[in-house]
């Protein structure tokens, strides 16, 4: 219950992007090999920006 009203930071955002992200190129890699290519590598940015918040 307390933890109902707690704002996430940056780096829940940014993991929570990139699940989105690898989710979606997983169902194009059964029909679009190149649209989930390139989902991948916005995946990939994200989490060289996680990366970079833990270090």
């Amino acid at each position: 219950m307390f933890g109902l009203f707690k704002k996430k930071n940056e780096a829940e955002k940014l993991q929570e992007e990139y699940a989105k992200l690898m989710k979606e190129a997983f169902v194009l890699s059964k029909s679009d090999r190149k649209q989930s290519d390139a989902k991948t590598a916005e995946a990939e940015e994200v989490l060289k920006k996680i990366d970079a918040l833990k270090n």
